[in-house]
């Protein structure tokens, strides 16, 4: 069975830190590509950060590049997304996005996520 589910939101002071976790089930183990988007009611879903599963390589939007880091453990390759100096501007739902193919993550930025999670609530005040 395919799912994806967050873990890690809650409510954060300024400056605080969170580590938001992507747990993925074993039918997306080896996905090409994950994704963390954040959105805020009445807004458009904003893209946050993404990494390449298999090659390690990492990108970010410049509204969080230097503060947020995105990786993956050993393990189980479960993603996490390190979230440091939050601002109240970070306040959003966050959501982790799976590829389903071998495409690449620009593919999956242009075209699609093939699975989304039911995203966590991040609250900076």
């Amino acid at each position: 069975d395919v799912q994806l589910v967050e873990s890690g939101g809650g409510s954060v002071r300024a400056g605080g830190s969170l580590r938001l976790s992507c747990a993925a089930s074993e039918d997306i183990f080896n996905s090409d590509c994950m994704g963390w988007f954040r959105q805020v009611p009445g807004k458009e879903r904003e893209w946050v950060a993404a990494i390449d599963r298999l090659g390690g390589s990492t990108s970010y939007d410049d509204s969080v590049k230097g503060r947020f880091t995105v990786s993956q453990t050993r393990a189980k390759n479960t993603p996490y997304l390190q979230m440091n100096s939050l601002k109240p501007e970070d306040t959003a739902t966050y959501y982790c996005a799976a590829g389903s193919g071998k495409y690449g993550c620009e593919w999956y930025l242009r075209y699609g996520f093939g699975y989304w999670g039911q995203g966590t609530q991040v609250t900076v005040s």
